[in-house]
């Protein structure tokens, strides 16, 4: 009885902080301390110029948004203390929390909101995530140079009402809104920096739950440190997440088991020896892992029956099985499996749209398709640079992918490894032959990875341009906006499109294998966004 009494407490105050916080943490240890590896640097912390997860992980734990999702990925108020959305769905009127400060101080208002998303869609600015603002008015015209800044449908009538007006209704719009991308910023620490803003810990100022401190720009360790003047700073319990990176597997398994650190990522041949323990976790993600090629910088890869040869002569059940070993899948196409279920059905996106041919091998069909496409081009043979980051899965999948392509006639691939932060920027440049790279959703629906290969998608790096593909994501978004049945078939049609033509070679789907302390609890997990919230977490 008397243990029940416990636990009917315990129950109580979770059932009256609202589901996913609480005031108090129980059993709670005296060191609020977390110390996390990662096996890639940051690469940048504005906002307006960031383009990989780390680099989103650390903004969504350093800086807050309108909304922040929940463990169930639901967008909750955060900045915006109320919300209201007018009839026809295209005006959204956020209140922001009047109570809410900086990180040094200062109010944080709806004037920084619009500082910032104009930022974004500046086209000065560059910045390759601007598409993502799309959906306001006028943000697509202003971005390509076609309208005056100051059109944006964004607008502050006073310190705390911030207005969004958008080009059409947006279903998912507070979902993708609570993506750090969409961050206020500070006005005058930005133009105190300039380009260097955003650049080290000490070039940018916060609006989340903790601060960064200790990164120089190229340093592979820092901190999320508490932030004091943090809105809600009562439900954060953690004083401090040291963060390191940390490349080699076996490096980061030593540190977990002398417990130096509660946290690693483990590669395949390391799992097996630790199924069964309650500190194995399987992290399934919305995220994929891919090879482009470069049709400007190759005139080969122009040719469909190349592209489709070399996409037949990778085996993807050897590669996640045998190679990787961790729980990853093999691809079903280009959208992954659990990113979103039709809203008529409840069937998964990439089951019910799958084009099996697109990513599965088939050796002797590959021959055929290559010397036809070789022959078509006038290209006697193919010596191909294949462009990778030194992370251990990538490096591991290149080499893979290396030795599948050389069976094909004619074919030579070298391998390039670079630092994730450089491969990402010659990637940004289109310098590159091949290059393994990947896609995280940050909101789950399929157009946050079917708009990637739009023919003006500046992450469309290799630049397949197909325009029955952009039609069809074009009429997903326009015409059928309001229409969730009519828009789901033609993103399956843009989907489709996309893995006939085979405008990129899927390789698999990321599920990543980590050892985390059984003592860590209340850590948010986003699969399918960016994934680590450690707002509400604390050492039991």
């Amino acid at each position: 009885m008397k243990l029940f009494r416990k636990l009917s407490v315990i129950l109580l105050i979770t059932i009256t902080s609202g589901g996913f916080t609480f005031s108090k943490p129980v059993q709670a240890a005296s060191k609020q301390e977390l110390n996390w590896t990662e096996n890639v640097e940051i690469s940048s912390i504005d906002n307006a110029q960031a383009t990989d997860t780390l680099s989103f992980n650390v903004l969504l734990n350093t800086q807050e948004n309108l909304y922040r999702l929940d463990k169930k990925g639901k967008p909750q108020p955060a900045l915006a203390e109320k919300t209201t959305i007018s009839k026809d769905g295209k005006t959204y009127t956020f209140k922001i929390r009047p109570n809410a400060k900086w990180s040094n101080g200062d109010p944080i208002t709806a004037k920084d909101f619009v500082y910032s998303w104009k930022r974004v869609v500046n086209p000065k600015t560059g910045a390759q995530n601007a598409f993502n603002f799309f959906q306001i008015k006028n943000a697509k015209e202003i971005n390509s140079g076609k309208m005056a800044l100051n059109k944006l449908g964004v607008s502050a009538p006073d310190n705390y009402t911030f207005v969004v007006n958008l080009a059409r209704p947006v279903s998912y719009f507070k979902t993708l809104i609570s993506w750090p991308l969409f961050a206020p910023e500070n006005k005058k620490i930005v133009e105190k920096y300039g380009k260097a803003y955003g650049t080290t810990a000490n070039k940018t100022v916060s609006s989340g739950p903790f601060v960064l401190k200790g990164w120089d720009g190229a340093n592979g360790s820092w901190s999320l440190v508490k932030n004091p003047y943090y809105w809600d700073k009562k439900h954060v319990h953690l004083n401090k997440i040291n963060e390191s990176v940390v490349k080699d597997s076996q490096t980061g398994l030593n540190l977990y088991q002398n417990k130096k650190v509660q946290e690693t990522v483990l590669v395949g041949e390391q799992v097996p020896q630790f199924k069964g323990q309650k500190d194995l976790i399987f992290r399934h993600a919305s995220s994929g892992i891919r090879m482009d090629l470069n049709q400007e910088k190759i005139k080969a890869f122009k040719n469909r029956n190349v592209r489709r040869a070399l996409s037949l002569a990778i085996n993807r059940k050897q590669l996640t099985k045998r190679v990787l070993q961790d729980g990853s899948l093999e691809p079903k196409g280009f959208v992954p499996v659990g990113l979103a279920k039709d809203p008529s059905t409840g069937k998964d996106f990439a089951k019910q749209t799958e084009v099996k041919a697109a990513v599965t091998k088939n050796m002797p069909l590959a021959k055929k398709l290559l010397a036809k496409g070789l022959k078509a081009t006038n290209t006697k043979k193919l010596d191909l640079e294949l462009m990778v980051d030194d992370s251990p899965n990538t490096k591991k999948t290149g080499e893979f992918v290396q030795g599948q392509l050389e069976q094909l006639p004619k074919v030579k691939v070298h391998i390039k490894s670079l630092p994730k932060v450089q491969r990402i920027t010659k990637e940004g440049k289109s310098d590159f032959d091949m290059v393994i790279a990947t896609w995280t959703s940050t909101f789950s629906d399929p157009i946050n990875f079917l708009d990637v290969w739009e023919s003006d998608s500046t992450y469309n790096n290799s630049k397949w341009r197909n325009k029955k593909f952009d039609n069809y994501t074009e009429l997903s978004e326009n015409r059928y906006a309001t229409n969730p049945a009519q828009r789901w078939t033609q993103l399956q049609k843009a989907e489709h499109e996309l893995m006939n033509d085979q405008g990129t070679i899927p390789l698999y789907q990321v599920t990543q294998a980590q050892l985390l302390d059984t003592k860590v609890k209340g850590i948010i997990y986003n699969g399918s966004g960016v994934p680590y919230d450690w707002k509400y977490a604390y050492i039991k």
